[in-house]
């Protein structure tokens, strides 16, 4: 009869599935952990929100509305000042979102990477739980016919007999 093979160990438990993405725990932050970077990644995540886009366009409006009637005379027509605004709010917000491109790309890809490490772990386990199944089945098949085998010998022995 042939040996059994060793068994496959299949790590599991909570968060075992997570060890693949441990060494990548430093890229959590796109800007850094210091305060600048959390709130640096707070002010681009916020840019493409509903309500950032509702809050600006209302200040807009207001803006254009009080100096246009000439309520206050901060900014007149052309609004040359609100231009200057946009501009200065887009010096800022493009190299941010840049930044922040660049660092998910990164992110993306050691996650990508830690998930295929991961997905190849678990086709090992299963490739061997596979061939311990079938090496399992092999033994059962050879076990069946040797108590086959026996049988047809007993069988043989109490016919003759009697």
């Amino acid at each position: 009869m042939s040996q059994m093979p060793a068994p496959v160990a299949v790590v599991e438990g909570p968060g075992v599935h997570m060890r693949f993405l441990e060494p990548h725990g430093h890229l959590g932050s796109t800007f850094g952990d210091d305060p600048f970077g959390r709130f640096a990644e707070k002010f681009a995540r916020a840019f493409g929100t509903p309500k950032f886009l509702a809050a600006q366009t209302g200040l807009v409006l207001v803006w254009l509305v009080l100096n246009a009637a000439a309520v206050v005379h901060f900014d007149p027509y052309p609004f040359i000042l609100l231009n200057l605004a946009f501009s200065t709010q887009a010096a800022y917000a493009a190299p941010m979102i840049l930044l922040a491109q660049t660092r998910q790309s990164e992110r993306d890809r050691h996650w990508t990477e830690a998930d295929a490490r991961h997905r190849e772990d678990i086709s090992a386990a299963i490739l061997g739980l596979l061939n311990q199944n079938t090496e399992l089945t092999r033994e059962v098949h050879d076990l069946t016919k040797q108590i086959e085998t026996l049988t047809r010998e007993v069988h043989g022995r109490i016919v003759t007999k009697g």
